[in-house]
């Protein structure tokens, strides 16, 4: 692997729409520790936020009917979107989620594969699982 590869930003970014993006913003940073990177608001309505955990960059925005709305579809039909966080210390976090009324979906528990790992809902029931099993470019896959 070339040290370019290395160095580069990430190329994927996992994007929300969400109803109250205000409340969804002061949950990912009180609770799950991520830091404002910018926010943009129309008439004051967050049009596109970017919040950064370590070198990832989760973008959001205030669900409206726009062109991108509808690209994405309703809140309320049917999601296969989820997003995977990997974390340093899954204990700590899972007692802060816990704390902040999200509803967990998979409790802290090993996995065959190495990783310390649970699952839990965000505000607006987005599906977030979290764990030490961290993936980067140029490494192997899965142990098995």
């Amino acid at each position: 692997m070339t040290d370019s590869i290395r160095k580069e930003a990430p190329r994927l970014y996992h994007t929300l729409r969400c109803r109250d993006a205000e409340a969804m913003i002061a949950w990912l940073t009180d609770v799950l520790g991520f830091t404002e990177r910018v926010i943009y608001r129309r008439e004051n309505i967050i049009a596109h936020a970017e919040l950064s955990f370590g070198t990832s960059i989760l973008m959001l925005g205030a669900d409206r009917p726009d062109a991108y709305g509808k690209r994405v579809g309703d809140l309320d039909g049917h999601r296969t979107d989820s997003v995977y966080l990997a974390v340093d210390d899954p204990d700590a976090l899972y007692a802060k989620v816990k704390a902040s009324g999200a509803r967990i979906e998979m409790e802290l528990h090993d996995t065959d594969y190495g990783s310390r790992d649970f699952s839990a809902r965000d505000p607006e029931g987005g599906l977030w699982s979290f764990g030490t099993y961290w993936p980067k470019v140029g490494e192997g896959p899965l142990p098995g």
